[in-house]
């Protein structure tokens, strides 16, 4: 069976930004249904795209195929805005081609309509928590928080999972069988957009009903007490609507409150130029003299939510609103140098490419037999020495300023030809 892994950045403005991310997890194209869910285009409502990152991390299908994108609106995720250019979710019937969405509604148009697409899911937070009756403020009809929000009862034209109604009423009921308060209930609530509701008539969903896909929004409540109870029932619902058509998954994790937390702390890592790793984790609010590029540096994040935001001299790091460091850059010109590196670590040596980190317990030793590159351990210093390899340093050796993390054991060993930067590696203190 094949399984492919895809991230397809769209519209690329530069190389540090993109408009969002797609990403592909496919056993059979030609035979199975395609669910397509995406995330993110209210920037305010982090269950939604924090949801569809874990999924695009965390599942692996084993029958079926699921698309993903989880940071449609990145401008917003990054300002923790509904939109920071209008509400996006009211530009999918008619949007002027000089507004700053344009090309990323097209994008995700062209994408729903792809003929293999066989169910679009739009993830939201909504607030409070609908009732059909009116309670008080929290719980009533004009709330949308735990609904599966239909636009019509079913599809005009013929579609497997064209009875909408039904779909959402099974995921509702499922969910349900499985809550962390009585009171988080989930219910169908039916727009009816082409009668009764003129703004949902510009909407992401509406706009895929009116081409005959599918599409369900589902809106976890934002008076849920953190964003991992929101996170664990946007799971539950893609699952439900996973198995309604037959894609058989895999996650790595058990789909509690308490495992959600925990992968929510997880910023893993992000490379630069191919040639700087820094591992997100703990990282200091600022970091200084960032050997990067005068232009053209290109940004990978491991996390899907990754995104940078440049203003004036600094690059601002972020995983989806969250914004967890602060780059500030020393300019240098790119120097290709030989790879891979040889360091001895606790006695024993190693050998690694630029862009990576290792773990040291004792201490470690750059080797280095090259009388043109010089070695600069951010943090060590030694009267006399400009080429810092061929030295034994350990933890105490090191100025903890200088660490990239807060726990102060992790730190950047830098290599230079010519004073044109070759690469860098991290090293841990365990």
């Amino acid at each position: 069976m094949r399984f492919s892994f895809i991230f397809l950045f769209l519209m690329a403005a530069s190389l540090y930004s993109a408009p969002f991310s797609l990403i592909k997890k496919e056993t059979d194209t030609l035979n199975s249904p395609t669910l397509l869910v995406i995330g993110g285009i209210h920037g305010n409502e982090p269950g939604s795209y924090f949801a569809a990152a874990i999924l695009s991390q965390y599942y692996q299908i084993k029958q079926g195929n699921l698309w993903v994108v989880p940071d449609l609106n990145r401008p917003s995720i990054q300002q923790n805005s509904r939109g920071i250019n209008g509400d996006m979710n009211r530009k999918f019937s008619d949007i002027d081609p000089k507004d700053a969405d344009f090309e990323t509604v097209q994008d995700i148009q062209k994408i729903m309509t792809e003929k293999q697409v066989g169910l679009i899911l739009n993830l939201h937070d909504g607030h409070g928590f609908y009732r059909k009756e009116h309670l008080n403020t929290i719980f009533n009809p004009n709330a949308w928080g735990q609904t599966c929000v239909i636009d019509q009862v079913s599809l005009e034209e013929d579609h497997p999972f064209g009875n909408l109604n039904d779909i959402a009423s099974k995921v509702s009921k499922e969910l349900n069988h499985g809550l962390i308060e009585d009171h988080h209930l989930f219910d169908v609530r039916n727009t009816n957009t082409r009668f009764d509701d003129e703004a949902m008539r510009q909407s992401l969903t509406y706009f895929a009903v009116s081409h005959n896909k599918p599409a369900f929004a589902i809106e976890t409540s934002k008076n849920l007490p953190t964003l991992h109870h929101k996170v664990f029932y946007q799971l539950r619902a893609i699952e439900c609507y996973m198995r309604l058509m037959g894609i058989e998954y895999e996650r790595s994790f058990d789909l509690n409150i308490v495992s959600i937390q925990h992968l929510l702390q997880n910023n893993e890592h992000l490379t630069i130029n191919n040639n700087i790793y820094l591992d997100l984790q703990n990282l200091k609010n600022s970091l200084s003299f960032i050997p990067l590029q005068s232009d053209g540096n290109e940004f990978k994040f491991s996390h899907p939510l990754g995104s940078i935001q440049k203003s004036k001299e600094q690059y601002d790091l972020f995983i989806g609103n969250q914004k967890i460091s602060t780059l500030i850059p020393s300019y240098h010109t790119k120097e290709i140098c030989s790879e891979p590196i040889s360091i001895v670590v606790d006695g024993k040596t190693n050998y690694m490419p630029f862009a990576t980190d290792f773990f040291a317990t004792a201490d470690f030793k750059v080797i280095n037999k090259d009388s043109n590159t010089r070695v600069n351990i951010i943090g060590f210093t030694q009267k006399g020495i400009k080429d810092e390899s061929n030295v034994t340093v350990g933890l105490k050796d090191l100025d903890s300023k200088y660490a990239i993390d807060n726990t102060n054991k992790s730190y950047r060993i830098e290599f230079y030809q010519k004073n044109r930067f070759c690469g860098m590696v991290l090293v841990h203190f365990n």
